[in-house]
């Protein structure tokens, strides 16, 4: 079936002269519509449907940008070209506040007139056709680095990449692209649990491993405290790469930002991962050298990470950090204390560290699970980064950060553990003590599938502590979430496309982080 032309109106009171342009554009498959002065073009606008619309900014009686007001009260999507002899740039701009597509000086030659329509009318096309040819190349070169088989490094470098074009095509009107993009993700994933599998326990014996979450105070905030510079570190719960790099373009005007990476520990949740980033320690050597610290049986959540700050100082000690003041923790659970905390920001000036931890993403990611308001906002993972990022760009973070950019101090952004949404429940077996989480349990003689899960018989190879008889772990893998068998087809559907992490998957594991120097 052949396609229907694309309209097009112009408008230009010497229009008998531009016959050959007419033409031409004719000629490209193009429907013109030629009119004379602003008046009829508004007549035009109001009986018919435009693709485009070009307009004379010079014309006798209704000038070119009275008719362009006119136009957009009629029809506010119509892209509208302004040609004019003028080059006067108030004149830009005021065509530009009133959202012109596109701006052309006289003389225009035809081919002038058909770029701007492409670049109008078909931008999108060309743009989608480009980027589904870098798709298809990069869709080559990460299947060739999967079957040569990956290090650490170059697993990051895919995530990476995966990460980046997760957010390149959340604009994308493909469904086709963004279909391939998600079986390449979800192959990787399945690839990245055999290779954690295999390389985790020779990871905490310090061969060949990648920065794990003891090491970041030690490999990214010591060496700016050690160079006597003033420090903030952010660090903020369950925030993943991709939601990130959506992120970041926000702090672009106000510091220099270079990127890091490192890997979190299992289980990717909070009582354990943002627990050994402030001791510095795997769970096992906190609940062996610092018994009263270590709940991990704790009724509530809040409390399992009760002790950071002072876990924080008796690392920064060990590391042969002294600093004075002494350095702060500040935990920032809702707005009321953000605000406190940008009120004050200036009164940190005299302190060398300053930690925060900010719950605004894993509430969020949380809360979602059980508001059909957020469900409906972010019904899935690009919905939900888009969310993410109107709500740093409107969030008192954003603002504190900003204020932080002011001041002669490094900035070390990073979070603890990333998440997953999951959809394929796994059936788990347990006793009544068995923990409850939906990505990782912990408890005696658990049972799963172990191609949906890995389980972990002897704790301490994975740096966990062993403090009962027959104590497993298990870690979800891919996207599986653990469901009992009782109440089975309930539970599946009550957790099926929720957030969750504790368990094995790119998403969770690899993590960004972010330092950032004031301009």
């Amino acid at each position: 079936m052949a396609t229907e032309k694309k309209r097009i109106l112009w408008v230009d009171d010497e229009i008998d002269l531009l016959r050959p342009h007419i033409l031409f554009l004719e000629g490209k498959g193009y429907s013109v519509t030629p009119v004379a002065n602003g008046e009829d073009a508004i007549s035009m606008v109001s009986r018919e449907k435009f693709d485009i619309v070009l307009l004379d900014e010079m014309m006798p009686g209704l000038g070119g940008l009275e008719t362009l007001r006119a136009i957009k009260d009629i029809d506010a999507g119509v892209p509208v070209v302004m040609i004019t002899k003028s080059e006067a740039e108030e004149l830009m701009d005021e065509a530009i506040g009133q959202r012109i597509a596109h701006y052309l000086i006289k003389p225009v030659n035809p081919t002038q007139i058909l770029t701007a329509c492409k670049q109008v009318l078909e931008s999108r096309r060309l743009v989608e056709s480009q980027l589904t040819k870098e798709y298809v190349e990069e869709f080559r070169r990460i299947q060739l680095l999967r079957n040569m088989g990956l290090d650490w490094k170059e697993w990051v470098n895919l995530h990476v990449s995966l990460s980046s074009w997760d957010v390149r095509l959340d604009d994308a009107a493909d469904t086709a692209l963004k279909d391939s993009h998600a079986d390449q993700r979800r192959e990787a994933n399945a690839e990245f649990g055999r290779f954690v599998e295999a390389n985790y326990p020779r990871w905490l014996e310090g061969r060949d491993c990648p920065p794990l979450s003891p090491i970041l105070f030690e490999k990214f905030v010591v060496p700016h405290l050690k160079k006597d510079k003033r420090v903030y570190l952010i660090v903020i719960d369950c925030m993943r790469l991709d939601q990130w790099l959506k992120m970041e373009s926000a702090l672009e005007p106000y510091f220099d930002i270079s990127r890091d990476y490192y890997y979190s520990i299992l289980p990717t949740a909070t009582p354990y991962a943002r627990n050994a980033i402030f001791s510095g320690l795997f769970p096992a050597e906190i609940a062996e050298q610092y018994p009263s610290y270590w709940r991990e049986t704790a009724a509530e959540d809040l409390s399992r990470n009760k002790f950071e700050k002072d876990l924080m100082e008796a690392q920064l000690r060990r590391l042969g950090v002294s600093l004075n003041p002494a350095p702060r923790y500040v935990k920032v659970y809702n707005s009321d204390e953000a605000n406190a905390v940008r009120r004050q920001i200036t009164t940190y000036l005299s302190i060398p560290f300053v930690a925060f931890v900010f719950n605004f993403v894993d509430i969020l990611a949380h809360g979602r699970s059980e508001s059909e308001i957020l469900q409906e906002l972010a019904p899935d993972e690009s919905a939900f980064r888009s969310l993410m990022r109107s709500w740093f760009g409107h969030s008192v973070l954003f603002d504190i950060m900003k204020a932080m950019s002011q001041q002669d101090a490094v900035v070390v952004l990073s979070t603890d553990h990333g998440s997953v949404l999951g959809k394929r429940a796994a059936l788990v077996y347990g006793d009544r003590q068995t923990s409850s989480n939906l990505r990782y349990k912990f408890g005696k003689n658990l049972v799963c599938d172990e191609t949906e899960a890995l389980r972990v018989r002897e704790p301490l190879k994975y740096g966990l502590p062993a403090d009962i008889l027959n104590k497993n772990y298990l870690f979800a893998k891919e996207d599986y979430y653990f469901v009992y068998p009782t109440k089975f087809h309930e539970y599946e559907r009550q957790y099926r496309g929720s957030f969750q992490h504790g368990g094995i998957s790119l998403e969770e594991m690899i993590l960004p982080c972010v330092t950032l120097f004031p301009r």
